[in-house]
């Protein structure tokens, strides 16, 4: 059997380390003038930080990379989809707060400056930005040959971006509006996005030895196409949604930690109980290989859902689904909210989230 830990990500570690670093940083608040500039948001752990910088006007503000789903690109020698990770990472983060993204800066590190791996890393990044309907105004690279070594002779790469998004301090979306019998709407993934790599490279290269291009007949493609597939960006019909006056108690971007993400609303007197999942062949196939129990699958994957909104009223579900439609995102009624205290239960599976981690109900 096969776990997080195993494969080079050490969370219970991360966490311990995390403390002292982010004490620091949230020390950096302080050398603003409250008067010239607020903190509307003073959690990290939030989706994104908002900035009150003049007025009601607040800057949302994110960032995060692709992680070792870069070494997957360096597999099969094709680059044209981490652009678009590295972006979708960012603003889906931003959208979750209310806010409209509109700009990106990105930081390419590379081992050797190769003209096919920036000529592709510049097509995703401009794909991105389309589907966002953002701006790249800047970014930065850098020759770091002694610090990055590829899976192939000069071929190692990093990138990361931070987003920035607007929005008006009375639109703010976090989570503190929640209630019992509010509706939880998911939108599916398009599979593995741009989290548990780590994880997933052990189970398929290291303990099974899978080539990159072996073709799995549940998937109906190899599996170097299934996990390059770009992570998914819901920036135009959320945006859209949000347009539209439909009321929305909570957004929530399924990454790290799964459908634990949604948690973080500021309502921590609410559980929320999935009654419905998609069933997708890739988190199937990783979870029989791996001998991974549901536990582990449900914190480190987004097990096909990729974006939740919490929505109260059955109308206002109506029409955030006509607009998905509009969009082509498929959509599903999850669940419902109900009271508590900040838990994420799916009883299909036994499970009970908290936090971090899942146990066993």
């Amino acid at each position: 059997m096969s776990n997080y830990s195993e494969s080079g990500v050490d969370v219970p570690s991360e966490e311990k380390a995390m403390i002292c670093f982010k004490h620091h940083i949230m020390e950096s608040f302080k050398n603003v003038d409250s008067h010239k500039a607020g903190y509307v948001h003073e959690d990290l752990g939030y989706f994104a930080n908002i900035i009150q910088i003049a007025g009601n006007l607040c800057l949302a503000v994110s960032a995060d990379g692709v992680g070792t789903k870069l070494l997957i690109a360096q597999m099969i020698d094709k680059y044209d989809t981490v652009g678009i990770d590295c972006i979708a990472m960012n603003v889906n983060d931003i959208i979750c707060v209310g806010a409209r993204p509109i700009s990106f800066l990105d930081y390419i590190a590379l081992e050797f400056p190769k003209i096919k791996l920036l000529n592709e890393l510049g097509k995703g990044l401009k794909k991105g930005a389309e589907l966002a309907g953002i701006t790249i105004p800047g970014g930065e690279t850098a020759q770091v040959k002694d610090m990055l070594k590829g899976l192939k002779e000069l071929s190692g790469f990093d990138i990361a971006g931070t987003s920035i998004g607007i929005v008006d301090k009375e639109d703010v979306i976090d989570g503190s509006k929640v209630a019992e019998g509010d509706y939880i709407l998911g939108i599916p993934s398009s599979g593995l996005h741009s989290n548990g790599y780590s994880l997933v490279r052990k189970i398929f290269f290291k303990d099974h030895r899978y080539s990159i291009d072996r073709y799995f007949p549940e998937l109906g493609k190899s599996l170097g196409e299934e996990l390059i597939t770009p992570t998914t960006i819901y920036v135009k019909a959320i945006m859209e949604i949000i347009d539209a006056g439909v009321e929305i108690h909570a957004l929530a971007n399924i990454t790290g930690d799964g459908l634990l993400n949604i948690l973080r609303v500021k309502n921590k007197k609410v559980n929320f109980l999935i009654k419905d999942l998609p069933e997708v062949p890739i988190f199937s196939l990783i979870q029989k290989l791996g001998k991974l129990d549901d536990e582990t699958m449900f914190t480190v994957f987004n097990m096909g859902i990729g974006f939740c909104i919490v929505l109260p009223k059955y109308k206002n579900i109506r029409e955030a689904c006509r607009i998905l439609d509009k969009y082509n995102l498929e959509h599903e009624l999850l669940g419902y909210v109900e009271k508590g205290d900040n838990k994420l239960l799916i009883p299909s599976k036994n499970l009970q989230g908290q936090e971090r981690y899942f146990i066993k109900c």
